[in-house]
């Protein structure tokens, strides 16, 4: 796209109205003190002790952050980082293999005839109705059965499967792909593995991106599944390890609150991050 492309205005008949711009200001301005104001609430009550939580001090911060700060590394016993380590490490693995395994098998029932294929994305939209918690007994006796109880895989290898990933690398695949280079590269003599790896996993970088910001969060707000399989202090993620500090008789919730708002963290840096290759990516795709 040109400069002068990309300067040329609307006519004026499409242009929106001066009320209409107006309106959509104030929406957009709601909705951001929507998804802000939690995180403004959060930053604020982890600087306050619990009578002033309690008695209600107003929404500006305190002074108590670093009282709060020592409380939660003296509760946790120094192993706060180690389990938003963990949290990290659970996640980025889980959304590596997840996303790899999502576009590979998109790429699979979009674009090769397999017998019984049509079951397949049958059962994959089947499993994005049904609740994950649903798995998570069945799972655990699984993994005790295999010895894998109590081990980072244990969290990993169930947050890898991803049928809305697979669903979403199977529509891009099919709208992204096409068929023509494919054929092309085959008859340049490349195999469905170098095709794979060098042509498509290029086409599919927006989708991937998505894919693997899906699969990553989930794992991290996931509580219940490291719950079954975590026992050991050590390999606790940050959602788990919050949790004991919650069921703790008397609390301190500033430290609590705290905690919270340094764990979720890295989230927010991963959003900030990885949004820029996400729309670089969108971008070039359609110009590809």
């Amino acid at each position: 796209m040109s400069s002068r492309t990309a300067n040329l205005e609307l006519p004026r008949s499409m242009m929106p109205s001066r009320r209409a711009q107006v309106v959509a200001l104030c929406v957009l301005l709601v909705a951001l003190l929507y998804f802000l104001g939690p995180i403004y609430w959060l930053l604020v009550s982890s600087t306050k002790t619990n009578p002033e939580l309690i008695g209600g001090s107003g929404l500006l911060p305190r002074g108590s952050v670093l009282a709060n700060y020592r409380a939660l590394m003296a509760w946790t016993q120094g192993q706060f980082w180690r389990w938003v380590l963990n949290s990290v490490l659970y996640s980025a693995a889980a959304g590596a293999i997840g996303t790899l395994l999502s576009v590979s098998a998109g790429y699979a029932l979009a674009k090769f005839r397999l017998p019984g294929r049509g079951a397949v994305q049958l059962a994959i939209l089947a499993g994005l109705l049904l609740p994950v918690s649903l798995l998570t007994v069945p799972l655990y006796l699984l993994f005790l059965n295999i010895g894998l109880v109590n081990t980072p895989w244990a969290v990993i290898i169930p947050s890898c499967v991803s049928p809305f990933g697979v669903f979403l690398g199977r529509i891009y695949v099919e709208s992204s792909v096409p068929e023509e280079l494919l054929e092309a590269a085959r008859l340049d003599g490349a195999g469905e593995t170098r095709i794979f790896l060098a042509i498509v996993l290029r086409l599919l970088a927006p989708a991937m991106v998505t894919i693997f910001l899906f699969i990553f969060v989930a794992t991290w707000n996931n509580f219940l599944l490291p719950l079954m399989m975590i026992s050991s202090t050590e390999l606790k993620p940050v959602t788990l390890g919050l949790y004991g500090m919650m069921s703790y008789f008397d609390p301190r919730y500033g430290s609590v609150l705290l905690g919270s708002f340094l764990g979720v963290l890295p989230l927010i840096a991963l959003f900030l991050g990885l949004q820029r290759y996400w729309q670089a990516g969108l971008t070039s795709g359609s110009l590809k």
